[in-house]
C-alpha cells in the first residue's frame, strides 16, 4: 500500500501548534488566503507577542477581533476591509512599502520569520507544491522561514512559473477540499464605464498592460475587444483579461520580458479565473519582486500601467493608501509600475479616478490632499491622469498649467471652488 500526502495530515490545531509566543509568522494572502489555519490559530489562548505579517487577506480575520489584542498582532504590508479599523484604532500595524521590496524583507532578514502559514496544491511527482494564485512575497516567506505549517488543497489551482515549494519544507499540514477565495465582479456605472473608454483610447496595438483589481481597470478591459497584439506584465490580473486571452486579444507576442507569456504574481477573481490559470503554461507567476521590478518592466514596449487612486491635488500629488490618516489599502505596486511605465519606449502610465466622491458631494481633485493623507505617485512621477471628464498628461507641465488641467477634468459643480482655491494659494488666474 503506497503512502500519500494525506496521510500525513493533522488537523488544523496540531498545526498552529508548532506556532510559539513571540514568532514572526508570515500569512498567505489574496485568493489563497489559509482560513482555516487562520481560524485555529485565533482560537488559542496561550500565545503571546505572535507578529503576523500579510498583504491583503480574503474571508474571516478572527485574529483582529479586539480580544487579540496584544497576543496576536497584525502588520499588514497592504491591507483590506477586515484590518482598516483595527489599524485606525491601534490595534494592528501598517507597513508602508513598494510591493516589489517586500521579498527582501525575508530573504535579507530584515523580517526574520519563525514561521509561514500557507496555502498549496498537493505535491506532484516531482514533490513539489504550487503557491496557486498568489505568489507575490509568499515564496520568499516559504524560503526563509524556520517552520512552514500548510493547508493543502485540492481545489487550489496549481500555477507554473517560479511558484513551487518542495513539500518537504513543510513541517505539518492539514488536508482540505474547500473552494478558495472567489471575488464576484459586479456591474460598473455609466461613470467607470466612461472612464474604461477614455482609458482604452489611449491604449495602442501592441502595448504591454498593467493593471489592478477593480471596476475601472474591468472597464477598460472590456473595451479593448479591438485592439491588437496586446501583451500583459502585472502585478495580478482578474476575470476581464481571460476574455482577452480567448478572444485573440491579447498575445503576448510584441513582449520582451517572457515573450509569449502572460505575467502575473497573483490573481483573484472568479472560479472560471482560477480554472484558466491551473496547470497553464502560457500563464507565468513570479515573486513580485521579479513582477514589480521598473528595470524589467521597462523593457517591454509601449507599457500602459493601470492604477487608481483616492484623490489628487492640483500639483498632481496622488494619494492611493489612505483617507486622510486612515489607512485604507496599501503603496502596493502603484510606483513600481508608473516608473517602469515611464521608462517603456512608448508607455503610459495612468491613474483613473472618478472625479467625485460621497455621491458627488466632495471632489476628488482637491487644491491640497488631506491632513495625514499618503503621497504615493509624486507629483515628480505622475504623467496621465483620466477621470470621466477626460484625459490629461500632466508630465512636463509647470503649476499654473496642471492646475487648470486637472480642473478641466474636474466635476463641473467643483471646477469654480477650485478655480478659487488656485487664486488663493498660488496668485494663479485660471
Amino acid at each position: 500500500m503506497s503512502i500519500t500526502w494525506q496521510d500525513g495530515a493533522v488537523d488544523a490545531a496540531e498545526v498552529v501548534s508548532h506556532i510559539r509566543s513571540g514568532d514572526k509568522v508570515f500569512v498567505h494572502g489574496a485568493a489563497a488566503t489559509p482560513t482555516p489555519l487562520l481560524a485555529a490559530l485565533a482560537a488559542r489562548t496561550d500565545l503571546e507577542g505572535v507578529e503576523l505579517y500579510h498583504l491583503h487577506l480574503n474571508g474571516d480575520c478572527a485574529f483582529a477581533a479586539p480580544e487579540q489584542a496584544g497576543r496576536l498582532i497584525s502588520n499588514s504590508l497592504f491591507t483590506g476591509p477586515a484590518l482598516r479599523a483595527p489599524i485606525a484604532e491601534g490595534r494592528a500595524d501598517f507597513i508602508p512599502i513598494f510591493l516589489s521590496e517586500i521579498p527582501v524583507l525575508f530573504t535579507t532578514g530584515r523580517v526574520q520569520l519563525d514561521v509561514a502559514i500557507i496555502q498549496l496544491t498537493p505535491p506532484d511527482r516531482h514533490g513539489l507544491c504550487s503557491l496557486g494564485p498568489s505568489v507575490d512575497a509568499a515564496l520568499a516567506a516559504a524560503e526563509t522561514a524556520k517552520t512552514v505549517l500548510a493547508e493543502v488543497n485540492p481545489r487550489m489551482p496549481r500555477s507554473t512559473g517560479n511558484s513551487f515549494v518542495r513539500f518537504d519544507r513543510v513541517t505539518a499540514w492539514m488536508a482540505s477540499d474547500r473552494p478558495i477565495h472567489a471575488i464576484p465582479a459586479r456591474e460598473e456605472t455609466e461613470v467607470e464605464g466612461r472612464i474604461g473608454e477614455l482609458i482604452a483610447d489611449l491604449v495602442e496595438d501592441g502595448s504591454t498592460l498593467q493593471m489592478g483589481i477593480g471596476a475601472i481597470p474591468d472597464a477598460a478591459l472590456t473595451r479593448m475587444a479591438d485592439k491588437h497584439e496586446l501583451g500583459i506584465h502585472t502585478e495580478m490580473f482578474s476575470d476581464r483579461v481571460v476574455d482577452l486571452v480567448e478572444g485573440g486579444v491579447v498575445t503576448n507576442r510584441q513582449k520582451n520580458v517572457h515573450r509569449g507569456r502572460t505575467v502575473t504574481s497573483f490573481v483573484m477573481g472568479s472560479q472560471r479565473l482560477y480554472d484558466f490559470i491551473d496547470d497553464n503554461l502560457s500563464v507565468e507567476f513570479y515573486p513580485c519582486d521579479r513582477t514589480n521590478d521598473p528595470s524589467l518592466i521597462r523593457k517591454n514596449p509601449k507599457v500602459v500601467a493601470i492604477n487608481s487612486a483616492i484623490e489628487i491635488d492640483l500639483t498632481g500629488q496622488v494619494c492611493a493608501d489612505s483617507m486622510g490618516h486612515r489607512i485604507y489599502s496599501g503603496i502596493g505596486g502603484q510606483m513600481d509600475f508608473m516608473r517602469g511605465a515611464a521608462r517603456s519606449i512608448g508607455g503610459k502610465p495612468i491613474i483613473a479616478l472618478p472625479s467625485t466622491a460621497a455621491r458627488g458631494t466632495i471632489s476628488r481633485i482637491t487644491p491640497e490632499l488631506k491632513a495625514g493623507a499618503g503621497v504615493v505617485t509624486t507629483r515628480g512621477h505622475v504623467h496621465w491622469i483620466v477621470t470621466e471628464y477626460g484625459a490629461v498628461n500632466l508630465q512636463g507641465l509647470g503649476l499654473r498649467k496642471r492646475a487648470d488641467a486637472l480642473i478641466s477634468i474636474a466635476h463641473p459643480d467643483f471646477r469654480e471652488e477650485l478655480r478659487r482655491d488656485v487664486r488663493e494659494i498660488r496668485h494663479f488666474v485660471i
